[in-house]
């Protein structure tokens, strides 16, 4: 690897702004991701990052990347983002294979979730974000296979983001909360 590929490795892993994202872009690193599954795009440049790092180790045309948002239905409360369009120009610059679901996720991951096979790693947007209730959580655990990591981003008071690993644990918990949901 060339020292400038080094030097930019080290800034996406250490320094990058948002600062939140950096856990995102360790774990794509430390664990070689090829399968990435992003709820909530918006403008598209922390998928670029994700994709650029998972692209270190991997040749760019191993990494899926696929992401569900509303695109072009986005309203005012989603915050800010990109055309359905945009985000494919973008995302297939850069070399990776990509798959864009239009719709939320609270929706849309229902009836993509076998399509979409198991993910290395699946980040859920504030913006875009399950709820605790929300029954989308049934189809989770069939996106994870047992190395499998989830980040869940939160909005905070003020306006700034945090993300966390979520547990497999908690993850399974809120699947069987929403398949008791869906048999009532």
């Amino acid at each position: 690897m060339p020292n400038t590929s080094r030097l930019r490795l080290i800034y996406l892993l250490y320094f990058s702004q948002p600062s939140e994202y950096r856990p995102v872009y360790r774990a794509i690193h430390r664990q070689q991701a090829r399968k990435i599954l992003q709820l909530g795009l918006g403008i598209g440049q922390t998928a670029l990052r994700m994709i650029e790092v998972a692209g270190r180790l991997t040749p760019l045309r191993q990494i899926h990347f696929a992401a569900v948002d509303p695109f072009d239905a986005r309203s005012a409360a989603d915050g800010p983002g990109v055309t359905l369009k945009m985000a494919h120009r973008l995302l297939t610059s850069t070399g990776a294979r990509v798959h864009l679901v239009p719709g939320y996720p609270s929706v849309e991951l229902a009836r993509v979730a076998n399509s979409l096979g198991q993910v290395d790693l699946l980040v859920l947007s504030a913006r875009q974000n399950l709820r605790d209730s929300d029954r989308a959580w049934f189809y989770v655990p069939r996106l994870l296979h047992e190395r499998s990591q989830v980040f869940l981003e939160r909005l905070l008071p003020g306006g700034s983001t945090a993300l966390r690993l979520v547990p497999r644990g908690e993850i399974d918990a809120l699947a069987a909360a929403a398949a008791r949901r869906r048999a009532a």
